[in-house]
């Protein structure tokens, strides 16, 4: 089994870039010993998830208008934590951002890459449980509702497409195996 990288870049040319990711073009020689081409977006920051989970076992969704898609997308709670920062610090300060949420216990649930045939990009989901209400503090791009669903429901959600979000997917279905759901 090969387990050792077997690309050869040749060279790299940084095609575009701002504050969030690169986007670079790279001359290659394939596995296979062809020469071709590959394009790496790099992001400029972690990508970070939390299911806050209830009492009750409901989970709070936030839907907002995702532009890269065009479409409302219902996903956890979540945005990016700085490349060399705790994920679980970013985790807070999103989760309360969000949702207005405050939680005593955290567990980190899974480290992730999001899309590793094009991106860099790497996630951390959490569950966040023992919740407080507090206000939410939305950055001015986020125009977001919060529903409260049992996580039940959100597994629903995920297997008929209605939740599409990969950190969404990957953290929706992996408490619900976690809380034998």
């Amino acid at each position: 089994m090969l387990t050792e990288n077997n690309w050869k870049t040749l060279n790299s040319k940084t095609v575009y870039e701002n504050a969030w990711l690169e986007l670079d073009h790279r001359e290659v020689i394939n596995p296979s010993g062809n020469d071709g081409i590959y394009g790496l977006v790099k992001f400029k920051n972690k990508a970070i998830g939390i299911l806050p989970i209830d009492e009750e076992g409901r989970i709070y969704l936030v839907g907002q208008f995702r532009y890269a898609i065009d479409e409302y997308s219902w996903e956890i709670p979540e945005g990016g934590g700085a490349l060399h920062g705790d994920p679980l610090d970013a985790a807070k300060r999103e989760l309360k951002e969000e949702t207005g949420l405050v939680a005593d216990s955290w567990t980190q649930l899974a480290r992730i890459h999001t899309s590793n045939s094009a991106t860099n990009e790497e996630g951390f989901l959490y569950i966040a449980e023992g919740l407080t209400q507090m206000e939410a503090e939305p950055e001015d791009t986020e125009v977001l509702q919060v529903r409260r669903v049992h996580l039940s429901e959100a597994v629903d959600m995920v297997m008929s497409s209605r939740i599409t979000d990969s950190l969404s997917v990957c953290g929706i279905l992996m408490a619900a195996r976690l809380k034998g759901i």
